[in-house]
């Protein structure tokens, strides 16, 4: 099992990736969220020179907001400063298009995406469409070094549709998860991608990746969930789920896929929203403030056991969470990434590596 370090991506605060390769850290996760965080590639290109081990990358890069071969420039750019130790995790923008009010972008049109990043990646000549019209492209003057695709930047897949499983199979050398799979979820996906790389002709390599993006809270002796310093430490992240629930349900049209037991948190968020009295076509400016980032005073009564469990994070005693890495890991989850809240991230990284990560090697 190998652990990431997921960071708010704040361009003064980019030695907190130098901190978790001190801490032993196997990837550093910058994500790319442009109207609620600094810009991810400007982070990595600080963190990639003031590191030596640490794998970095993007957690994760929105097609939505870049065009395929900036995006490939981009990486290929931070490859220039830390050849081989560079990764592109790659999405369609369940936060970075949905904050802007806007949906992910479209499976085909991510399929399609990723097609020509592919290629740019690995040097090749691709025919690329923009604005109706389509041309072949490449990365010129490459002997000049202005980007370096001769290292492999390995691709890493956000996928949980079936779609988007699929693409990861026909051009991914990795899936990213949210949260806690269960070992038959994990199955299945993991079926679904090798599905997809078949259909593309492709022989799923044996290196392929698998990550899960999560959150912890190690628990002291004793603790309840109910603890303020549990809330304090899970509230970013189980909020964004509250906010990622809103989304779909609003999306959708219906809220079955709620858990059951974490119904009545849900009932209360959702009544909250609505008496908040915003206009829908602002309301996405509230629903997502503090969003993975840190917690809104007004959503804390949300945060229950209920809605913490629902939402997968790895919180626990240190050998319970140890028992459910072990799970995971059999059920072929090869990485762990952990997306701390911003006040206290130091914090939560030093207690896990420390607690858990120590256990595990």
């Amino acid at each position: 099992m190998k652990f990431g370090a997921m960071v708010a991506t704040k361009i003064d605060d980019w030695q907190l990736l130098q901190y978790a390769e001190q801490l032993g850290y196997d990837q550093g996760w910058v994500p790319d969220s442009q109207m609620i965080w600094s810009d991810c590639y400007a982070v990595l290109a600080l963190a990639a020179h003031h590191t030596s081990r640490i794998r970095l990358g993007t957690g994760v890069a929105v097609a939505g907001t870049r065009s395929a071969p900036v995006t490939a420039h981009s990486i290929a750019s931070i490859n220039r400063i830390a050849p081989g130790r560079v990764f592109l995790g790659i999405g369609t923008g369940h936060t970075a298009m949905r904050v802007m009010g806007f949906d992910p972008v479209r499976p085909r049109e991510f399929r399609e995406y990723l097609r020509v990043v592919r290629g740019l990646l690995r040097g090749e000549e691709v025919a690329y469409t923009h604005g109706g019209e389509t041309r072949a492209i490449r990365f010129l003057h490459r002997e000049l070094g202005f980007v370096d695709v001769a290292h492999e930047i390995p691709i890493w897949v956000a996928a949980n549709g079936p779609l988007a499983l699929a693409a990861a199979g026909a051009y991914g050398d990795g899936r990213i998860s949210a949260g806690g799979e269960s070992y038959e979820h994990m199955q299945r996906s993991l079926a679904a991608i090798r599905d997809g790389a078949a259909k593309a002709n492709r022989a799923l390599p044996a290196s392929f990746h698998t990550a899960a993006l999560t959150f912890s809270c190690v628990l002291r002796a004793g603790e309840k969930l109910t603890s303020e310093r549990v809330i304090d430490a899970v509230g970013s992240m189980a909020s964004a789920t509250l906010h990622f629930w809103w989304e779909l349900a609003e999306q959708s049209g219906s809220d079955q896929f709620i858990p059951a037991a974490a119904r009545d948190s849900w009932e209360q968020y959702r009544r909250f929203i609505r008496e908040l009295g915003i206009p829908r076509e602002r309301l996405h400016l509230r629903v997502h403030e503090g969003h993975c980032t840190y917690l809104m005073p007004e959503e804390r009564p949300f945060i229950t056991p209920d809605v913490i469990r629902a939402s997968g994070g790895l919180v626990g005693e240190p050998d319970e969470i140890v028992a459910m890495l072990r799970e995971h890991e059999r059920a072929g989850l090869r990485e762990v990434t952990l997306l701390p809240p911003m006040a206290d991230a130091r914090g939560q990284l030093k207690e896990f590596a420390e607690q858990v990560i120590a256990r595990m090697r």
